[in-house]
């Protein structure tokens, strides 16, 4: 049964990734209420297809409470490496009960059991609170994230090499956020995904194979290349602090020594339909599509 115009808010709306939520929320119908931490955000997260935003801070439960006044459903994804992210993740699913909120989807992440991997444990305690609590919850367990990939094209395409810092023939699963986003979607405005605990992958890709696909759709040799961490790290600048790059060369470390496992099964019942494939999302790239958009990577 689809809900009727309910009013969803979206935590982090403009980030790389619940970005892509809000309009997979809109063209179902919803009213979309996006928690920003500034107005500059809640003006780009307006014009993603939001129809107002709230602004506060997941460490602020004042603000959490306001935000969620007269709200039917809750997205949630925690932000990246925080030290604290299992604790605002949790606050956010006891304001969410504790404001009579019917729905909760939490982006959580494939294999967070996995406690080699404290980044991808992390997510326990936020999924433990949803299990213990009165809340309709839908948990998403995404795969490696195929706009990854989006992200470093711009360097693909000037080097001609695509590069990650764990051998070339190590199988990765990968799935597209917009599939993602859209069972999110789903989950928050029917009942079809009521209390499902999710996988969402679309199969698992070597970086060999990656290659291979963007050559066939450039036209031009793109080689696989396996740098050290702190080579990647360095052309990557990415924004994390020591800890976080501690853990992520984990992650890394991981994939090198054990791939990462996914099943395309859920993600298409889910979904009604086969869900995106790589060689798909690379074409798309190719051609100009399903990248993020520089307004999201300067905003996320």
């Amino acid at each position: 049964m689809q809900l009727s115009s309910p009013t969803i808010l979206v935590i982090g709306a403009t980030g790389k990734f619940a970005s892509l939520v809000v309009p997979a929320l809109a063209r179902r119908g919803a009213s979309v209420r996006a928690f920003v931490r500034d107005g500059s955000r809640g003006e780009i997260a307006i014009r993603m297809g939001a129809i107002e935003f709230a602004i506060g801070d997941l460490r602020d439960a004042d603000s959490l409470a306001r935000a969620m006044t007269g709200v039917d459903g809750v997205f949630h994804i925690g932000p990246a490496f925080a030290v604290d992210e299992a604790a605002m993740g949790v606050a956010a699913v006891e304001a969410a009960e504790r404001a009579g909120v019917r729905k909760f989807v939490f982006s959580s992440v494939i294999q967070p059991t996995n406690a080699r991997l404290e980044n991808h444990a992390s997510k326990i305690p936020v999924e433990e609170a949803l299990y213990s609590s009165r809340l309709e919850y839908t948990i998403l367990h995404p795969a490696n994230l195929m706009q990854n990939i989006g992200l470093a094209w711009p360097a693909i395409l000037k080097s001609g090499c695509f590069a990650e810092p764990f051998p070339g023939k190590a199988k990765i699963a990968r799935v597209d956020y917009r599939d993602v986003a859209e069972v999110a979607a789903i989950a928050l405005t029917g009942e079809k995904l009521a209390y499902a605990t999710l996988e969402l992958s679309a199969g698992m890709y070597s970086r060999d194979e990656i290659a291979s696909v963007m050559t066939k759709e450039l036209g031009r040799p793109i080689k696989a290349a396996a740098p050290s961490f702190e080579e990647w790290v360095a052309a990557a600048q990415l924004p994390y602090d020591e800890r976080g790059m501690r853990l992520l060369a984990r992650v890394f470390e991981h994939y090198g020594k054990y791939g990462l496992g996914g099943n395309s099964l859920s993600l298409a019942a889910a979904l009604g339909r086969p869900p995106r494939s790589l060689p798909e999302y690379i074409q798309g790239l190719a051609q100009g599509e399903g990248n993020t958009s520089a307004e999201e990577r300067n905003h996320g």
